[in-house]
């Protein structure tokens, strides 16, 4: 399975992407019209639920980042810097349950999955430095070093070699090392430079669309791979986690929960106060500090973003059930309530100035918003062995993919909130 992070749903339909392999894929095998993502439609939250077919009230990766309630600070998820996945991800995997029946499992830049212990060729989400090269299985470093495909981060500053991206090129060559060399049973690939380039230029931007070209000639060369070394066998997966917004200004909720009396501010930071924001893009997550007053607080909240210009929603826990959130008091990593911008909206971290509003947002494009939204959809494509000719799904929801994949696999994935798509499984052969 590769996931192409930020390609969007849209993108496969639109005569300007040039999507050849996809579009060839998708003809010989199975697509959807648009793949539904889990909220916050963020990189975190459903790259993990590609592969547990859990929502996030169930598996733990409540987005890109959280709040720490018993440690009163922020947590970033993203890139992996500091929770092994086995701290964060509650359910087992696709690639768990593929390692304990006896398959061969590899993931590159696969997130949160730091020191996965059922990934055997592996290295997680991370940029080059120091912590990329303590979490890369020894081998698989070796053997990269060994074919000149390792790229050194500095010892002396890792923070800043950690800022240094990992090429999709050369990530996807060591993909295909691993899948020549050891013909694993369950590979995974996360390629990200789609969602970079759109946030810096927004989606169906100039830019936007010559990154979409490069991805599919990464697919490209995997496919041929897959062809030359599992003819006949091989069953090939692409999907993304979300789908892409064009940004026009930014919403900054710390300053309307300043005004509304619960931040106090100096200068720019946030000094205290009886809520914390985490903005996620197009969401942002709002957590109760003073339990004592939570339905007062919550109510003036609700007051203070009535009718805001550029706020879509406001989210309490009676509806996260439909969005898959957790309940605060069964994960204290969930928030109190979700805000999500309208399209063409993000949210900014920002308490400083008296603007509600940024007119230049920092970037071109976010994600994040409510995943009902078209714009918002991922992509979902099959091909190959088990997989029928032709198939053409409506929308569907992520949680089916990790069940399908299991199914190919032969394997047992019980309990999990997504049902296989048997409508695109072709009968055992004999």
């Amino acid at each position: 399975m590769i996931s192409l992070d930020g390609l969007a749903g849209y993108y496969i339909d639109d005569p300007r992407a040039e999507m050849t392999t996809l579009n060839a894929l998708a003809a010989a095998g199975a697509r959807s019209s648009g793949m539904r993502v889990v909220a916050p439609s963020v990189t975190w939250p459903n790259h993990t639920t590609l592969v547990t077919g859990d929502w996030p009230a169930r598996h733990g990766v409540v987005g890109n980042n959280y709040y720490d309630r018993a440690a009163g600070k922020r947590v970033v998820l993203i890139s992996d810097p500091t929770y092994d996945k086995d701290q964060i991800v509650k359910v087992p995997t696709i690639y768990d349950l593929a390692f304990q029946n006896g398959l061969k499992t590899a993931a590159l830049q696969w997130p949160a999955s730091r020191n996965a212990k059922t990934l055997m060729w592996t290295w997680p989400d991370m940029k080059a430095g120091a912590l990329r090269d303590m979490y890369t299985t020894p081998a698989l470093k070796a053997e990269c070093i060994k074919a000149g495909l390792w790229i050194e981060g500095s010892v002396d500053d890792p923070q800043e070699a950690d800022k240094k991206p990992l090429p999709d090129e050369n990530t996807t060559k060591i993909f295909n090392m691993i899948l020549h060399e050891h013909r694993p049973n369950l590979a995974l690939l996360h390629l990200s430079r789609v969602d970079h380039d759109e946030h810096q230029y927004g989606p169906k931007s100039p830019e936007a669309f010559i990154a979409v070209k490069a991805a599919d000639e990464e697919v490209r060369q995997v496919w041929e791979e897959l062809k030359r070394d599992f003819p006949g066998k091989a069953t090939l997966i692409i999907v993304s986690d979300h789908g892409f917004s064009l940004t026009h200004r930014m919403v900054l909720p710390n300053v309307i929960l300043r005004r509304a009396g619960l931040l106090d501010v100096k200068g720019i930071r946030v000094v205290k106060g009886e809520v914390e924001l985490v903005p996620q893009g197009g969401a942002a997550m709002i957590y109760i500090l003073d339990e004592a007053k939570h339905d007062e607080i919550i109510a003036t909240i609700r007051k203070a973003f009535a009718g805001v210009e550029g706020v879509e929603k406001v989210v309490g826990v009676d509806e996260f059930p439909k969005y898959g959130i957790a309940n605060p008091k069964d994960d204290p990593h969930a928030p109190d309530l979700m805000l999500f911008a309208s399209e063409g909206y993000a949210f900014g971290d920002t308490a400083a100035g008296a603007l509600t509003y940024h007119e230049k947002p920092e970037k071109e494009g976010t994600h994040g918003h409510d995943p009902d939204l078209p714009d918002l959809y991922a992509t979902f494509v099959a091909w190959g062995d088990g997989i029928k000719a032709g198939v053409k799904l409506g929308e569907i929801q992520n949680t089916t993919v990790a069940p399908t994949i299991a199914k190919l696999l032969g394997i047992s994935m019980p309990d999990v909130d997504g049902k296989p798509l048997d409508e695109i499984l072709a009968p055992a052969q004999p």
